[in-house]
């Protein structure tokens, strides 16, 4: 198999056109939108669920419509980037993705919200792909990492979305009137982006040289085997990122009250530390992989993450637990990232599709995280639950050697030419 291309430049590479520093900016707000959406919708649930009047269980059918429109939809968002570009499906789908969010804040029975949700869903997932996948063309360019600060402001977004959630909810503004707002706001924002994105078709800066080892690879007996052992490897890594993200979410505030004592506020700095490292983590990323690789970089996280929390698991206190739930999300910063670049540039397969299967596959294991940790807490305790975390930090030890090393070089073939 042939090396993902190195995102490390090249010494003394030429100045970058001003459009290549307007695409990244383009990339930028694209990814805030994307993680502000969702995040202003979650702080009015309680107020849609008393609203409907829902149970428990309905409530938490209608939510669980939009992973599962997210899985439904996921592996279509390679060939929709084909056929439309990335940049159009990146834009245009976070203007449907925001209508949908509006239509969950105002429907008026169970069914549209659900309805409404799992359509976001799979608008979400289909957006997702086309964002990195625009991301990773305008990486390409800049010959250096900037993957990971796109995921940073993903973050910021999610905060900021939050945030303004919890803000209109104080202000007594209806989901309705709030939802539209935002929706206005974000899709504004979106349709901005777009006059900065770069034009013309997806892969356009593939070279010839890249083309004729990606069809001698096609021929070659032995590669498909290989070609998807490591596409099973990047989904594992970035499932681990993943777990450990939902590890803090959903179990952090429970372990930290529940097991270890601590306050209700207190025990919300489990994720708040997490996130926040993982923000850390993720602005300091792209420097960390052009300096020592993707692959030193995962390893590097993974041990982080497992000797972190698994150390504050085995002496369990709330301090102890609240850093090392910090050193899991900043271990896991970078994960993702790398995946989804590795995968988008594993030769041999159509352009988004490696992309797209690994999203897919990610998505997946965010769906089944929950269910696992508890159905181990139930069978044993919580804490013995949550040792997943040191455990998919120390499987991307081993499976890190996928990602490329500081040259570019993955395992079976030579670096990329700059």
């Amino acid at each position: 198999m042939t090396a993902p291309e190195s995102p490390v430049a090249p010494a003394g590479r030429a100045p970058l056109d001003p459009s290549v520093r307007r695409a990244r900016a383009a990339v930028s707000l694209l990814f805030l939108t994307n993680g502000a959406l969702y995040a202003n919708l979650v702080p009015r649930y309680p107020e849609i669920k008393a609203a409907l009047e829902l149970g428990n269980a309905q409530y938490g059918l209608a939510i669980a419509a939009f992973p599962a429109g997210a899985l439904v939809a996921g592996m279509a968002a390679g060939p929709v980037i084909r056929r439309f570009r990335s940049s159009r499906v990146a834009v245009f789908g976070t203007v449907l993705t925001a209508l949908c969010m509006l239509g969950a804040a105002v429907g008026p029975t169970w069914a549209l919200l659900a309805g409404a949700l799992f359509l976001a869903g799979a608008c979400d997932a289909i957006v997702d792909v086309a964002q990195n996948a625009h991301g990773l063309r305008v990486q390409r360019l800049y010959r250096r990492s900037v993957l990971n600060s796109f995921h940073a402001l993903w973050s910021v977004g999610a905060v900021t979305g939050g945030l303004m959630g919890a803000a209109a909810t104080w202000l007594g503004v209806s989901p309705g009137l709030h939802l539209a707002a935002a929706a206005v706001l974000l899709s504004a924002m979106a349709l901005t982006a777009y006059r900065w994105t770069l034009p013309g078709p997806d892969r356009e800066e593939t070279t010839e040289t890249d083309n004729e080892s990606a069809g001698a690879e096609r021929g070659a007996g032995g590669a498909t085997w290989a070609k998807y052992a490591i596409l099973a490897a990047l989904a594992v890594i970035s499932i681990a990122g993943i777990m450990v993200e939902d590890a803090g979410s959903t179990w952090g505030a429970v372990y930290l009250s529940g097991h270890l004592g601590a306050t209700v506020s207190l025990a919300a700095f489990g994720y708040i530390a997490l996130v926040g490292a993982q923000f850390i983590g993720r602005l300091a990323g792209d420097g960390l992989t052009d300096r020592f690789g993707q692959r030193a970089v995962a390893r590097a996280g993974g041990a982080i993450a497992a000797l972190g929390l698994g150390t504050a698991l085995l002496f369990p206190s709330v301090p102890g637990t609240i850093l090392g739930f910090a050193a899991a999300g900043f271990g896991v910063a970078t994960l993702i990232p790398s995946a989804m670049h590795a995968a988008d540039e594993l030769r041999g397969l159509k352009p988004g599709t490696g992309l797209a299967l690994v999203s897919w596959l990610m998505r997946v294991g965010f769906l089944c995280s929950p269910p696992v940790v508890g159905a181990i807490a139930d069978a044993t305790s919580l804490r013995t639950g949550l040792m997943v975390v040191p455990l998919v930090g120390l499987a991307v030890v081993v499976l890190a050697g996928v990602l490329a090393d500081r040259s570019g070089r993955a395992p079976g073939g030579p670096a990329r030419r700059p």
